[in-house]
């Protein structure tokens, strides 16, 4: 406990459930976004929550800024124990109506960003021998579906760009680690915010999950984090082994259902897209999004997953123990045998 904490994107959505998760552990956690009235919120949950919050303004996009920021968190809080990076932006759109420009900023805040906070963090953290960087990820990191291909783009771009490091870390042999945490669809307020060209509000795909699910199982990797990855919800396996079974089906799939599956009839939210400006300047939106109705708060895979080295180990003391009372037993019964004659 007690361990320096820095999250990116840690106003809405993820984000803030994940400081609030961090927080409950009595970590001090510093707060990297770019929306004051957001910011503010933020660290209000931490200190509620029993941590202690470092509010920084930022745009994960600007290098110069994020570094600034690793340095303004070391200086205030000492080194730097976990970097989680979370921070993104998006355009809800057909390819060919996303412009050039609109792919360069996705690709600046939710790619770029990701890697300016893993080299802020790798700075730090390599020299010392110590430390741990998670990359939060989605089941869109795996497998791009319809009117989301700026976001399932740089998600992509993530994947790899962890792989390689991932491998440079093991060559060192560093004490520093890397693992990502792939997500289904969360409730978060990403909804309202995100650029959107869609004909009716847009929707995560069902199923739903909470954000302080996504948060439990950010702080778990954060503690274990020599899994490379963590896959969260029944949907987010299905997805991913789908895409490497037999992705052909499922591009057929998804061209039938997913653009219906990514809209709702609701009434259009207000807040303007978070592309450019902060959606959270002025007003904080939390961490849930218009979904708690329908959002599941847990996963029965994310249990058996966050618990597989135990239930592993009973597992085996459990065959072991039968297998040794079938041993004993035919023992037994030999030794009768031998009696008998």
């Amino acid at each position: 406990m007690d361990r320096v904490v820095v999250i990116t994107g840690a106003t809405g959505g993820v984000g803030r459930a994940t400081a609030r998760e961090f927080a409950g552990r009595g970590d001090r956690v510093a707060l990297l976004a770019r929306g004051g009235a957001g910011l503010a919120a933020a660290a209000e949950d931490v200190r509620a929550a029993g941590g202690d919050p470092l509010p920084i303004p930022v745009d994960v996009a600007d290098p110069q800024q994020v570094e600034d920021a690793a340095t303004a968190v070391e200086e205030a809080f000492g080194p730097i124990d976990i970097w989680v990076n979370d921070a993104f932006s998006s355009v809800f759109a057909p390819v060919d109506e996303i412009s050039a420009e609109e792919y360069r900023r996705v690709t600046e805040v939710t790619y770029l960003g990701y890697v300016h906070g893993t080299l802020a963090a790798l700075k730090r953290m390599k020299p010392r021998g110590r430390g741990t960087i998670v990359q939060v990820g989605s089941a869109l990191a795996h497998r791009g579906i319809p009117l989301q291909a700026a976001y399932c783009g740089a998600k992509h771009a993530i994947k790899g760009f962890t792989e390689s490091l991932r491998c440079e870390l093991l060559h060192d042999r560093s004490g520093v680690h890397v693992t990502m945490v792939h997500l289904p669809a969360v409730n978060t307020p990403q909804f309202d915010w995100l650029l959107s060209r869609l004909p009716r509000p847009a929707r995560p795909v069902p199923p739903i999950y909470q954000p302080e699910l996504a948060a439990e199982a950010i702080v778990h990797a954060a503690t274990h984090p020599r899994r490379r990855e963590y896959w969260v919800g029944g949907s987010t396996v299905a997805t991913i082994l789908g895409e490497k079974l037999s992705g052909g089906l499922l591009d057929r799939y998804l061209a039938r259902t997913a653009y219906e599956a990514q809209q709702v009839d609701r009434t259009p939210p207000r807040s303007g897209p978070n592309l450019w400006e902060p959606a959270d300047r002025r007003l904080d939106h939390g961490a849930h999004g218009a979904f708690d109705d329908t959002a599941r708060a847990s996963s029965r895979q994310w249990w058996l997953n966050s618990r597989r080295n135990a239930l592993l180990a009973g597992a085996a003391a459990t065959t072991a123990l039968l297998l040794r009372r079938r041993v004993r037993g035919k023992d037994k019964g030999n030794h009768g045998n031998d009696r008998a004659t």
